[in-house]
């Protein structure tokens, strides 16, 4: 196999690119940097035994040109819909703001339901909020979420259905995540068939002590934090993998 890791331009590589180039050199795999541009010109090349990592652009481009169906966004699986600790459901931004309109609404947490990301999950009080949504369509589908205090905060790497890392990543870390849940969680999933083959799940403790759904981010261009460089080498190669084997069948 071919191996390619993504390296934008000529400025400092970022820290998952850091991680990416230690975990392949320790296997004595040699690395071809690109630069995005590349990708978007089709000027690299790439075929069903090469290895490509980088950030979602890049790797949604790189499928485009592999003929890789780009996978749809499953943030909040259906069969873990027990572990959310709170309600979500799916809308559009000009749903969201017909109900804001209101002043009996509720705030809502707002994020694009579709790969496009045109603006970042924010939580909406009231229509004094819509202005984070800038010019997006107000037809365009938003997953929506009940407002709830996370205490703290955890990505969990899986691979093959097996917790392989756990890190925290946002508020108090002496809050610990109850590993039961989270396991019965990644059991669910795995079993469902439903899952990729690596992918990392986010949960958190809620104020009320429970421990709780985040949401799940598929493995093919995933943010690290202190993940070990092997593990997050093996948790890419092996979701790009299963993409390569899609695109084989």
């Amino acid at each position: 196999m071919d191996f390619t890791v993504a390296y934008a331009g000529s400025g400092p590589m970022r820290h998952e690119e850091r991680l990416l180039t230690e975990g392949l050199g320790k296997l004595g795999i040699p690395i071809r940097h690109y630069s995005i541009k590349r990708i978007h010109r089709r000027q690299l090349p790439l075929g069903l035994e090469t290895f490509v990592a980088g950030d979602m652009p890049a790797m949604h481009g790189a499928m485009r040109q592999l003929g890789i169906p780009i996978p749809l966004p499953d943030d909040y699986p259906e069969v873990l819909g027990s572990f959310l600790g709170r309600k979500v459901w799916t809308s559009t931004l000009g749903q969201v703001e017909r109900t804001m309109e209101s002043s009996s609404a509720a705030p809502v947490f707002v994020k694009p339901a579709d790969r496009r990301k045109s603006f970042t999950g924010t939580v909406c009080y009231s229509e004094h909020d819509f202005g984070a949504w800038g010019g997006a369509s107000r037809h365009q589908r938003v997953r929506c979420s009940e407002v709830v205090t996370w205490v703290s905060e955890f990505r969990v790497y899986v691979i093959g259905g097996q917790v392989v890392a756990t890190d925290h990543y946002a508020g108090d870390d002496s809050a610990q995540l109850d590993m039961n849940v989270v396991h019965a969680a990644v059991d669910i999933y795995h079993r469902s068939g439903t899952a990729p083959s690596a992918y990392a799940i986010d949960f958190g403790v809620l104020a009320n002590g429970d421990t709780a759904l985040v949401e799940v981010n598929d493995g093919y261009a995933l943010g690290a934090y202190r993940i070990a460089a092997d593990h997050y080498t093996e948790l890419l190669m092996t979701r790009w993998q299963e993409l390569l084997a899609m695109a084989r069948s």
